[in-house]
């Protein structure tokens, strides 16, 4: 059992599905030189890749090229199924920054393959998270400024405004296929400016008005 800590509430949320979207931005999609997608592309990451912050990055040994995508986490509060865009926000019950560790080689070979990305984005540690802010406190989740930094330098820097698919559509899109449930978690994509990371890096995420995020690689 994971769960995670929402500001202001007494006790633990518990973490269901972690549901993440692939080229959201389109800088970053293009810096992969990949096809910016006309709808949502998904992957999921297990509750167990879950490390708060202060914690360690683990870079399993069958990598050699893990990298660094900064994003904006969504809380689901609400149970949801097949709804609307200009409903969905009502399912939202919190922010926090998200770092979505991936192991850039294996997940190519993967893709050559025409396999599922899960080795590479779903291993242990390879979804740090900051504490959750209540949905209330954002004004609005598509105006906020992203950034990370690998030791003392700048890596990404980008603003949620630039987000391909925004929230209430995400949500809306996702609905359709899986019932969002509370303490379900959704990655929002990342801007460009994606990555190598090596043991012994620190890496510090953070959003306006949501947090910071810090995690030591080894």
């Amino acid at each position: 059992m994971h769960s995670i800590v929402l500001r202001g509430e007494p006790r633990p949320v518990r973490v269901g599905k972690i549901l993440c979207l692939a080229r959201n931005y389109v800088a970053h999609a293009e810096e992969l030189g990949n096809e910016v997608p006309a709808e949502p592309v998904l992957f999921s990451k297990p509750a167990s890749s879950i490390v708060g912050s202060r914690g360690n990055v683990v870079i399993p040994t069958c990598s050699q090229d893990c990298h660094h995508e900064v994003e904006l986490a969504v809380l689901i509060g609400t149970v949801g199924k097949n709804v609307t865009s200009r409903r969905a926000m009502e399912l939202v019950r919190g922010y926090a920054v998200a770092i979505d560790m991936t192991l850039r080689d294996i997940q190519a070979q993967l893709k050559s393959k025409g396999y599922p990305w899960d080795l590479a984005k779903g291993f242990d540690t390879s979804c740090p998270l900051s504490e959750f802010v209540p949905a209330v406190a954002i004004h609005d989740p598509h105006q906020l400024k992203l950034g990370l930094e690998v030791n003392a330098v700048v890596r990404q820097s980008g603003n949620t405004e630039c987000m391909i698919h925004r929230i209430p559509d995400i949500l809306a899109f996702v609905s359709r296929v899986f019932t969002l449930e509370p303490g379900d978690i959704i990655l929002t994509g990342t801007p460009a400016g994606v990555g190598r990371v090596v043991p012994g890096d620190h890496i510090r995420a953070w959003i306006e008005g949501v947090g910071t995020l810090e995690v030591q690689v080894q």
